[in-house]
């Protein structure tokens, strides 16, 4: 996906404002309604002459034509990143039936995609496209997430003060998750002062004393790695030091992404962006594999015969995978709600329907993996 991403890229950056060989569209826009407004004033005033007319037709011919290179330069955008997808994807996209037919359903996918909106702090657009799909998103809801982009927006800033305010007042729910959420917080602190110019630990060590103290029984083994590295500065010298990973910038840039979960798992949302995920794994390849064995079906004249499970495994990275998955050893087949794992009394684990094949007329089974025999009725179903 490298190449349509970076045409992508281009064409985001070819469509902002005072970006491009040529002015803007807006720009231009702007300037020619700007001159309007002097001409109009100027005859409004009686002080027009024809070298006025004569300006403005120039002014108008210019800005038409600046305009007209800058749709060229985006039409050339639009043609490169088509010709990058069409090199990308040499199979044509394929057809289904609409997915959301009834009114409850494109409602649900309507307030998805606001949500997606306002949860990626694209608050301006969430709003037209709430306006324009005439729904109704709660107050409280869309200040929840202005606050969220306002912490994050601080936390990039290197300003822990709103994040840590959140993290006081919902110390309760961090500490129920075991989040160490505000112990970053202030460990990333104590980082900032302890290599602020010019050195001195003293700043650090009293503000490891005055905020930290309190967290050593949960997290001592770090609380002493921090106190330690005093011993190594300057920064130069901690970065060749067994605690190098403390003066990296991850002490700090990851605490958006930790505090963004957080923050949403206590509004009840998941800690990943839903149609994130789902863009991700479809445009991933998932998307493509199950066509491909969809058409593969349509040839052999065979029928999807499950309508929960897949014909085919897709490979999933493993920040998408939301729940164990046991695989057979002797049918290798996936675990299912039918075909359930079941641990024999030699504690080795196989799915039901390979158990009942090895099963024996006296509903004895011997053990694939090991000498041990147990019955049929002794398996125990295991639960991942």
């Amino acid at each position: 996906m490298d190449g349509p991403l970076k045409e992508l890229s281009k064409l985001e950056r070819l469509t902002e404002r005072a970006k491009g060989k040529t002015p803007s569209i807006e720009n231009s826009l702007d300037s020619l309604l700007q001159s309007l407004r002097e001409v109009k004033d100027n005859i409004n005033a009686g002080s027009v002459t024809e070298d006025t007319y004569v300006l403005l037709a120039q002014t108008v011919e210019a800005k038409k034509k600046e305009i007209d290179d800058k749709q060229k330069e985006i039409y050339n955008g639009i043609a490169r990143l088509g010709r990058a997808l069409d090199k990308k994807f040499t199979q044509p996209l394929p057809t289904y039936e609409p997915l959301f037919a009834s009114k409850d359903a494109i409602a649900a996918l309507e307030r998805t995609i606001a949500l997606h909106f306002l949860r990626t702090g694209q608050f301006s657009t969430a709003e037209a496209f709430i306006q324009e799909c005439n729904m109704v998103i709660e107050p409280e809801q869309r200040t929840k997430f202005q606050d969220l982009h306002r912490i994050v927006l601080a936390l990039k800033k290197q300003n822990i003060g709103p994040a840590l305010e959140w993290s006081l007042k919902n110390r309760e729910f961090l500490r129920k998750r075991s989040s160490p959420l505000e112990f970053y917080l202030h460990r990333s602190q104590f980082v900032r002062l302890l290599l602020a110019e010019p050195l001195d630990a003293g700043p650090a060590i009293s503000y490891a004393n005055a905020t930290l103290r309190s967290f050593y029984p949960e997290h001592a083994t770090e609380f002493q790695r921090l106190m330690t590295s005093v011993l190594y500065l300057p920064k130069e010298r901690l970065q060749r030091s067994p605690y190098a990973d403390l003066a990296s910038d991850s002490v700090h840039t990851d605490l958006e992404p930790l505090f963004a979960k957080e923050y949403c798992m206590s509004l009840g949302m998941s800690r990943q962006v839903p149609l994130r995920v789902i863009g991700d794994i479809g445009g991933g390849g998932a998307l493509a594999r199950i066509e491909k064995a969809r058409t593969v079906m349509k040839e052999r004249k065979s029928e999807w015969s499950q309508t929960d499970e897949l014909p085919i495994e897709i490979q999933l990275a493993p920040e998408n995978r939301y729940h164990s998955i046991f695989a057979c050893p002797v049918s290798k087949e996936q675990s299912t709600e039918q075909n359930p794992p079941m641990m024999m009394t030699c504690g080795h684990v196989i799915t039901k329907e390979s158990l009942q094949k090895l099963c024996k007329s006296n509903g004895r089974v011997k053990c694939p993996y090991c000498p041990a025999e147990s019955t049929q009725m002794n398996a125990l179903h295991v639960v991942f």
